[in-house]
């Protein structure tokens, strides 16, 4: 298998973020990116570094004004008097009936739906870096390759066409898909097992019918997101039928996970997708910080062997997983999994 890997991701290394009212340490951190690297089998992948594309693959997902906005906000935040090192958003509209603002301040607000998605000095390079991963693997895969794993970082699948949210800034797993589109794939299956349900993903393709979206995640009702990610989202207009949520219990064990996991394998059977990508979420490990639910790395290796089964191009894009003891053998149980029933 061939693995994409940059370590340009390294200077992105968030400050803080606010949970529960309290700022506390990043979670999202370039260590995360080591540990992954570092649980690969050099003997059996081969690791290569992305080609460059400048914005035009990320300009097929996101919105030319978001993308200034990225590139940009940290230098002009530095010039505001008592200015923080991150950039983060105190001032939030309702879109719905509002005006795009001039004021930095407002369109921090604009472009960044939570607190977990401050901006630094090196947040748009490492962000930009990732998606030039995502869009090398993508293009393996339409060489030829039946498999592929784009080690991205920051993840991405919390990612609006023009909002940031839940560590994420640009869609990873979007822009791949996409990208495969064009490259003349008809039908693309996204299957996202991050243990946050991927609500920019869902919301960039709700309306298509040519990519399906399956999600298996903590139930929203009590878990990030908590707006999005419910069962009865189930796509509109021409997307309706294609989006498919899977909620499990917080808590859920590796019986109940894995079980989640064929049913959203045979969804994406059902679909007789071309390609397959895999937003692949190790954040459902029973030691993961942020406890959604207790799978263990035989679960993880089970999940592997399930969609190895579907015998399809896959491309894997890295997305949640955080420190933990876990994160490496997790991984390796999955691609374990994969290659051994694939």
């Amino acid at each position: 298998m061939k693995v994409v890997y940059s370590d340009g991701h390294r200077g992105h290394d968030p400050e803080r973020f606010l949970l529960r009212g309290m700022f506390v340490p990043g979670e999202e951190k370039p260590e995360r990116a080591d540990r992954l690297l570092g649980a690969l089998d050099r003997k059996r992948h081969q690791i290569i570094a992305p080609e460059r594309f400048g914005n035009g693959p990320r300009l097929a997902v996101h919105s030319l004004d978001y993308l200034t906005f990225l590139e940009y906000a940290s230098r002009e935040w530095q010039k505001l008097p008592g200015a923080s090192r991150e950039v983060v958003g105190n001032v939030h509209p309702v879109r719905g009936t509002g005006t795009y603002p001039a004021s930095l301040v407002g369109r921090a607000g604009w472009h960044l739906q939570d607190m977990a998605c401050g901006i630094g000095p090196g947040t748009w390079a490492a962000a930009a870096d990732a998606t030039d991963v995502a869009v090398t693997a993508a293009d393996l895969l339409a060489g030829g390759e039946r498999v592929a794993y784009a080690l991205c970082r920051p993840p991405g699948h919390h990612a609006y066409r023009d909002l940031a949210g839940g560590h994420c800034f640009l869609n990873n797993t979007a822009i791949a898909a996409e990208r495969l589109s064009a490259q003349g794939e008809r039908r693309i299956a996204i299957l996202d097992i991050d243990i946050h349900h991927g609500n920019g993903t869902q919301e960039i393709f709700y309306r298509r019918n040519d990519v399906l979206t399956v999600s298996v995640h903590a139930d929203p009702h009590r878990f990030y997101p908590f707006f999005w990610g419910h069962a009865h989202e189930r796509g509109e207009g021409d997307g309706e039928g294609f989006n498919i949520n899977l909620p499990v219990p917080l808590g859920a064990d590796d019986a109940t996970w894995t079980a989640a996991v064929s049913a959203a394998a045979t969804s994406v059977e059902g679909f007789a997708a071309d390609v397959l990508v895999v937003a692949l979420g190790l954040d459902a490990s029973f030691d993961d910080p942020f406890g959604g639910a207790k799978v263990t790395a035989a679960g993880f290796r089970r999940a592997g062997e399930t969609i190895g089964r579907l015998r399809m191009p896959t491309l894997l894009v890295q997305e949640g997983g955080y420190l933990s003891d876990t994160l490496g053998p997790n991984l390796a149980a999955f691609i374990d999994g994969l290659e051994e029933s694939g």
